[in-house]
């Protein structure tokens, strides 16, 4: 690549080697986000704002509803399509990321 450019070299040669490991961290990450209750929990005070996980886990508290575990888990379920559904998009790169360090024999 004599001649190319910084960043040339960058979109070139390196970003297609860490491309797996980025698409694992920003799965990861997500993930993480996604699924978070207590920082939500913390600065939210208006249940209009909530966020999914502190909103479903305010559903069991709701009046009436404390017994139906039939709702809640239809509710589980809708709350953890997004996640699976960004695993099964990015699954090829998720599992190249893993095993990318691997001592294949």
């Amino acid at each position: 690549m004599d001649g190319a450019s910084h960043f040339r070299i960058f979109w070139s040669i390196m970003l297609p080697l860490v491309r797996p490991a980025i698409v694992t961290v920003l799965l990861f990450e997500f993930v993480a986000k996604w699924d978070d209750y207590l920082t939500p929990l913390i600065y939210l005070n208006d249940p209009n704002k909530y966020t999914l996980a502190v909103g479903l886990a305010s559903f069991l508290k709701a009046p009436g509803l404390e017994s139906r575990w039939d709702l809640w888990m239809a509710g589980s379920v809708l709350v953890m399509l997004p996640v699976l559904v960004l695993f099964f998009v990015a699954q090829r790169h998720f599992i190249e990321g893993i095993s990318a360090g691997a001592v294949k024999g």
